[in-house]
């Protein structure tokens, strides 16, 4: 099954609460998902439940000390797989540098562990574009690229394309992406206008569906609850739901 980069590389778009909240509609469809946590952040990683305090029990355990991947693994409070992050991750653009065997190292993990076999893994990226963004792209089949309903997230939006326009003689593909606008307000002129300019600019790899600004979708993370568990009726939970169904129906998890 696919591999999916979600990332931007501007913050405050929204897309670890995406990973988080695709990744428990997921879980609760029986489809067995693993999560990486890139981001030395480590939100996801604690929303999850899943943080750890030795950095080598961490994804900078693969990375510093060869640990395994499938020996990293944890269960998240929601029930599916989670490698965690550390802010340890942070040092690996010094230690490591940017070579082609870096880059490729968190793939080349997946494979050899073969990982993805009958999962889909969702990567939640560094924002920042280093080795570890890097790594989630070079590993990604797909990448889902949540924009912000804010004028600033449109220049976000056009810097993430050229960048991976850039990446595609190093790749020798094209990735297929998507873009998803969040934090959408319908009573904001401001919303339609940037949903018109992503649809103007990307076309049909903008999705259809919409994640509202939405209260119940804000305050989960700090409760470490997806929005299926804190609000199961809310808006948010039933745009996330409308956002899986369009994907898995474009193929994208496959």
């Amino acid at each position: 099954m696919a591999k999916i980069a979600v990332f931007n590389q501007k913050g405050g778009v929204g897309k670890t609460t995406t990973t988080l909240n695709l990744v428990a509609l997921l879980a609760r469809r029986g489809a067995d998902p693993l999560v990486i946590d890139l981001d030395p952040q480590a939100h996801l990683t604690a929303i999850c439940g899943a943080a750890v305090t030795a950095p080598e029990r961490s994804l900078y355990g693969f990375y510093c000390n060869g640990v395994s991947l499938s020996g990293l693994i944890k269960f998240a409070r929601g029930g599916w797989k989670v490698i965690p992050a550390h802010l340890d991750l942070s040092k690996v653009d010094t230690q490591f540098g940017k070579g082609p065997n870096v880059v490729n190292r968190l793939n080349a993990g997946i494979l050899k562990e073969n990982l993805n076999t009958d999962r889909p893994i969702l990567m939640d990226a560094c924002p920042m574009l280093g080795v570890l963004s890097l790594n989630g792209i070079f590993a990604a089949d797909r990448v889902l690229v949540p924009i912000s309903a804010d004028y600033l997230a449109v220049k976000g939006a056009v810097q993430m394309e050229r960048t991976l326009r850039a990446l595609e003689h190093v790749l020798k593909k094209r990735v297929e992406r998507r873009y998803v606008v969040t934090r959408f307000d319908a009573r904001r002129r401001m919303s339609w206008d940037i949903d018109r300019q992503l649809r103007e600019r990307f076309g049909a790899e903008v999705c259809e569906g919409r994640i509202a600004e939405n209260v119940s979708v804000a305050e989960s993370p700090s409760f470490s609850r997806d929005v299926f568990e804190h609000a199961p009726g809310s808006r948010g939970a039933r745009d996330y739901s409308a956002l899986l169904e369009e994907l898995e129906a474009s193929g994208f998890f496959r």
